[in-house]
């Protein structure tokens, strides 16, 4: 029995969401599964933490649920380089072993190696 949903909400504070574990990692290739375009992880949301107009503006035949990691990605597509929010379930790993190009990159990693990004020393905790 899950007993945070009970104590919570007896205590008028919110039950915490299920944990989700995030199968990316900082510096793993990805693409979305929908729509042409893969990147590079820099950072991962445990659940969603964008706007609520920003959720609001995803058809709702595709809006993903909100209790489940999102992921910040240095996006590209054939035609430019850009950041992108993503859910876990429109994503999966990238195996084609090829770079992400966008210019933030070098910022951010440092060198590319065995199909993954390696965090630059100054942005590891």
């Amino acid at each position: 029995m899950d007993t945070r949903a009970s104590s919570a909400g007896s205590a008028g504070i919110p039950a915490a969401p299920p944990i989700a574990h995030a199968r990316f990692a900082i510096g793993d290739v990805v693409r979305h599964r929908l729509l042409e375009f893969r990147g590079v992880v820099f950072d991962v949301d445990p659940v969603f933490a964008n706007s609520e107009e920003w959720y609001q503006a995803i058809p709702e035949d595709v809006r993903p649920s909100k209790d489940q990691p999102f992921y910040h990605l240095l996006a590209e597509n054939a035609e430019n380089s850009y950041v992108a929010y993503v859910s876990q379930q429109n994503l999966e790993p990238d195996e084609s072993d090829e770079p992400v190009y966008h210019p933030a990159i070098p910022g951010i990693f440092d060198g590319f190696r065995d199909g993954r990004y390696l965090l630059r020393r100054e942005h590891r905790h």
